[in-house]
Order: C-alpha cells, then structure tokens, then sequence
C-alpha cells in the first residue's frame, strides 16, 4: 500500500515538472532541482508522510507549494483529517525553515564574493558585445557580476561569461530581488524589465531609472515590491517571444502591470531583421543601429 502511495506521490510530481530523487525515504525531506533548472539546483523539495497517506512537495524557485494524499477506498476518518493537516502544516514550516537558512548561508558567500571582486571598468566581453555600461557591476575571473538585491541587501549574484551564458549562485534568494540602475527619487517614471543588458539599454536611452527582475516569472514579484517604494508611473518592459508559444515574455509583462495597475511595453520588430534570438529592448536598440547604419551606407 505505501509503495503504491510512493509511487503515485513520485508521479504528481513529475506532473507538474520535477523530476524527484527514484527513492524517497518516508519522513525525510528530499531535494532536488527546480522545475526546468541544471543538476546542481536544489529549489524542489518533497516530503512523504511516514504514515503514507500523503505528503507535500514544491519548487521555492517556482513559488510551487502543494499537498498530496493517497487515494483511499474509505473517506478519511475526521482524526485522519486533523492528522493529516498537522502533518502538512509540520512539513510545509520544515520546509520554509531549510529555505531560510539555505538564503542566509547564500547571502553570506555572496557577501564574501562581492567584497573581494574588482569594479568593472567596462571592458568586459559581454558588456561590449550588448553596447552597454557596467554601471555598478564587478568582475570576478573572467564573469561580469551584477548583484541581486532586496532593500540593498545582496541575496545573489548574476554571473555572465563572456559568451553570455548566466548562472545564479546556488543557494540565492531570486524571487522579488532586483537590481536597480539609476535614481529612485524625484524620478518621473520607473522602468522594470527581464534582464541586466535590457535594463541598461533602457537606462541608457531614456536616462530613467531601471529595475532588472532577471527573468519574466520575477517580473510581478518585482513590480510588486517596488510599487511600495514608488509612487509614480510605472512600466513593465517585457520581452516580445515572438517564437516561443504563448509568448511568455509579453505574458508575464502583462501579468505583472496588471497586478500592479501599470502599464506594458513589449519591442516591435516590424520591419527589421530579427531572428529567434532577437527578443528585447537590448536586441532592438541593435537592429535598429544596423538599419541605419546600413541605410546611410546606401
């Protein structure tokens, strides 16, 4: 009957996109990668009850929290009922007090990983692969560092190689931390957007102040933070996913000013040359460059 139980608690999971540990030992609380993420990522979790009549599992990168029962022939027992929830209340505090500490061990390495790294000066690959400046970011190796911040407090840090590739540091609180380029105050309008070179293209166009979410399923938990820091207007610049079903990046940009009462931008390509790559505010402000520098060739 519990291996039964496991087996259907195991394929919930994989239902909605995790990928669980094959064994799961009763009682004991499992991590594994989030949904979508590397090997190496530990945002998914599960626990299955001892007594095999459920168990809770989630994604803290995702903000996937759910509780699982096994099927019964006979309806719970009004004792079962309390038992259960105590076991789910038990196991969903287990696991926001292993998240906590897993952000506060996070923060501190993070913390010693932005002390010792050198400012970047603007000469990195990346930076003038995008045509944009450092503005505040530091250099670590060979990798661009922008900090990832809540109240300017680092939860994490953005790597980015040279090529472009981005990596998180493990551990690191993502959801609601931002990184801000330009002032705050006085400010007439805010900017939020996906990524670092997005944001300080926006920056560099418009001279207002930028809010980097670094990916479209943080782009609410971002707005909703800085509505309560900024009263004026807001706007959520979106990626426009042209070539991904359902367009997530114009998607999230919607949920996000609607959660807020702000208002959405996506990028318009119409008329330039743009491939499957090209899907932001960065990748814009370059084909237009290369339309006109094409044009006052011709």
């Amino acid at each position: 009957m519990k291996n039964d139980a496991l087996t259907n608690f195991h394929d919930a999971m994989l239902s909605v996109g995790l990928v669980p540990p094959h064994t799961i030992q009763p009682g004991k609380m499992h991590r594994f990668p989030g949904i979508g993420k590397t090997k190496s990522n530990r945002s998914g979790w599960c626990i299955f009850f001892e007594d095999g009549l459920g168990g809770c599992f989630g994604d803290w990168s995702a903000g996937l929290s759910e509780t699982w029962q096994a099927e019964r022939s006979t309806p719970l027992s009004a004792q079962e009922q309390q038992q259960i929830a105590l076991m789910v209340t038990a196991a969903k505090a287990k696991a926001d007090r292993e998240k906590l500490s897993i952000h506060q061990k996070a923060a501190a390495e993070v913390r010693g990983r932005w002390k010792r790294a050198q400012p970047e000066l603007g000469d990195h690959a990346y930076l003038k692969c995008k045509g944009i400046l450092p503005y505040g970011t530091r250099k670590e190796a060979y990798f661009l560092l922008v900090p990832v911040q809540i109240d300017g407090e680092l939860t994490s840090l953005q790597a980015i190689a040279p090529d472009g590739q981005k990596r998180f540091h493990p551990g690191g609180r993502i959801k609601g931390a931002h990184f801000i380029i330009g002032e705050l105050t006085n400010a007439p309008k805010l900017l939020i957007t996906e990524g670092f070179a997005t944001g300080a293209t926006l920056h560099q166009e418009s001279s207002l102040p930028v809010v980097v979410a670094f990916n479209s399923g943080n782009l609410k938990p971002v707005a909703q933070t800085l509505r309560k820091r900024f009263a004026g207007e807001i706007v959520i610049c979106g990626d426009n996913d042209l070539f991904t079903p359902g367009n997530p990046g114009k998607a999230a940009a919607i949920e996000a000013a609607k959660a807020i009462g702000a208002s959405w931008v996506i990028p318009d390509f119409t008329g330039l040359n743009a491939g499957p790559k090209d899907t932001d505010f960065n990748d814009l402000a370059r084909l237009v460059k290369q339309r006109n520098e094409k044009g006052s060739r011709s």
